[in-house]
């Protein structure tokens, strides 16, 4: 079982790119514990900067340090990134175009306990509302790494969810990784990447911490003699609307999943693409539009049925419903 966390592997990355390249900085909100940053507070403290419990500030500094030439990247709990400091980050990165990096630790319902003042499940959708704002919910380690790879060598602004536990491992250190692309996934053996095949009964589109439940989800399902392809749409904007549109062709019922409520995110996007290009029956897994329950996350999504016994159990009452 994995037991490296995105943000663990987020920092790696960061440490070994600081090294050659002084002008990167990195600032977060009293939260270096959070995400796992206290290493790169260590080894390079001329290149990182403690802004203390306020977001604001955190993403006016980082903005302003990129306008001077830095490669910003702001680190903060993924609830207050996305709206206690959502003006900030409207102007002073949206709008203005800085070079800034935004990476939301702990996202979705990663605090479990503490409630909704401390989830970010309204995350995707407000960052993407902004025009010029990427956003991007890697799944495992090995993805995290070659996503903050990525943005590195580029200039223009995005917004990564990462979540707080190690997720289980969807892929190897050898992913074939394309930014902006989805990769879609053999639910059999999942660090196999092949295209949707002809005639699949279900195309599970999942992001983030969810995937790992599409996978096990989609290999239930065939083993039940439904066959079942899994999308992993880590790249929420830009959609990578070329996938969902090969998905909807090659399937008769297209299903997303999602750590998100169920307005603004992932169901949102991929039902605005069909809509537009190929309509097709959707079926939204996501969490509920309310209070939700407190608890460690896999608790959660047992609860409203998001772990890979409920997905496949919801996905098999869409296709029966559908069939009648």
């Amino acid at each position: 079982m994995n037991k490296i966390t995105n943000r663990q592997a987020a920092c790696d990355v960061l440490l070994g790119a600081a090294k050659a390249d002084r002008d990167i900085i990195v600032l977060c909100s009293d939260s270096r514990g959070s995400a796992s940053l206290a290493p790169f507070a260590e080894q390079f403290p001329a290149q990182f900067i403690e802004i203390g419990i306020a977001e604001q500030n955190l993403v006016s500094v980082a903005a302003g340090l990129a306008a001077c030439g830095k490669r910003a990247i702001a680190v903060s709990p993924a609830c207050f990134l996305s709206a206690r400091s959502y003006e900030q980050v409207k102007i002073d990165v949206a709008y203005a175009g800085t070079n800034v990096i935004l990476l939301g630790v702990s996202g979705g319902i990663s605090y479990g306990a503490l409630g909704m003042s401390h989830h970010s499940v309204q995350d995707i959708a407000v960052m993407a509302a902004l025009p010029g704002m990427r956003v991007y919910l890697p799944s495992d380690r090995f993805q995290t790494a070659r996503l903050m790879e990525s943005l590195l060598r580029d200039t223009a602004p995005a917004y990564v969810r990462l979540s707080r536990s190690a997720t289980e491992d969807v892929y190897d250190n050898d992913i074939d990784f394309v930014l902006n692309r989805a990769n879609a996934i053999n639910a059999i053996n999942a660090n196999a990447i092949n295209a949707i095949p002809e005639g699949s009964d279900v195309a599970i589109i999942a992001c983030g911490e969810m995937v790992p439940y599409a996978v096990k989800a989609a290999a239930l399902l065939r083993y039940g003699g439904i066959h079942a392809g899994v999308i992993d749409m880590y790249c929420m904007k830009p959609l990578d609307v070329e996938a969902v549109l090969s998905a909807a062709a090659n399937s008769k019922l297209i299903v997303t999943v999602e750590e998100h409520s169920p307005f603004g995110g992932l169901s949102s996007l991929v039902a605005q693409a069909l809509s537009t290009n190929y309509p097709k029956k959707l079926l939204p897994i996501t969490l509920p539009d309310g209070s939700i329950i407190p608890g460690k996350s896999h608790e959660v999504f047992t609860r409203y049925g998001m772990d890979a016994e409920g997905i496949a159990a919801k996905t098999k009452l869409a296709i029966f419903e559908g069939g009648k």
